[in-house]
């Protein structure tokens, strides 16, 4: 199996079932699970943020919208946020802290593993003063054949010990070193995929976060993986990872149903 890091420091993969939010999700670390997929009879939903919405603030939106169509918190699967800049290993801990601290109060936690994927990437133009909501995913009951997964972001960090990363290719941009770390975070990704029983053809979002130029690895690393999901192509999001000796992050869902909420 692949070490890889989520976001930090994830090491391990490991399907745990849901029941009270009605997915499964693959086991992260403490500020995150992996990815998540939908049960039998559900599907997830996304929902997005238009427009962003001051992250204190957002906690409150998330659970306005789950009241108004009548789902628990715990069916909460994911979450996508954005950040004024990326930051030091001790600087994401610090802001860890405070976002873990508030799903505690949503006691959505399963035998102390966090159920609830996440994307966390800083935007690089326009940009923000304070942490913002972009989105997030929930479950609700659904007759849809398809099966339906949101991937948590995953970056090029290889392993960590005492707090420091290591990262494919270190500080190398080059075509070559952008290469192999998108190769790294393509390969981690799919082991989640087939521990949740999917695979790429099965995405209807694959998402690239990185300020570096992306066509060389989206044409000769990313596509070539996707199978038929290449006819949906790519986004690039001009963005960095939230940590800041990370270049790179990518995530991708499969979703039938799509919505926007303001707060």
């Amino acid at each position: 199996m692949l070490v890889g890091l989520n976001e930090s420091g994830e090491t391990s993969a490991m399907l745990i079932d849901n029941p009270k939010g009605g997915f499964s999700f693959v086991k992260g670390i403490g500020p995150f699970s992996s990815g998540a997929v939908a049960d039998a009879g559900f599907e997830i939903v996304h929902a997005v943020a238009m427009p962003l919405i001051k992250l204190d603030d957002g906690y409150g939106a998330i659970e306005r919208h789950m009241r108004e169509v009548g789902r628990p918190l715990h069916a909460v699967c994911g979450m996508e946020l954005r950040i004024p800049k990326p930051l030091t290993s001790a600087g994401f801990d610090e802001f860890n802290r405070g976002y873990l601290k508030r799903l505690a109060a949503w006691d959505v936690h399963l035998d102390g593993n966090n159920p609830i994927a996440r994307t966390n990437v800083a935007i690089e133009t326009t940009p923000i003063a304070e942490p913002m909501l972009y989105g997030f995913y929930y479950t609700t009951a659904s007759s849809k054949p398809s099966r339906t997964f949101v991937l948590a972001g995953a970056g090029e960090v290889k392993s960590m010990s005492a707090g420091k990363l290591e990262i494919v290719a270190g500080d190398d941009v080059s075509p070559s070193g952008l290469a192999q770390k998108t190769k790294f975070v393509i390969d981690l990704l799919a082991s989640r995929l087939a521990e949740m029983k999917m695979t790429w053809a099965d995405a209807t979002t694959v998402n690239l976060y990185m300020v570096h130029d992306a066509n060389t690895v989206i044409a000769s690393t990313i596509l070539p993986e996707l199978g038929v999901a290449a006819h949906r192509g790519v986004t690039w999001h001009y963005t960095r990872p939230p940590i800041d000796v990370m270049q790179m992050e990518i995530d991708a869902h499969a979703v039938m149903t799509e919505v926007v909420f303001s707060g």
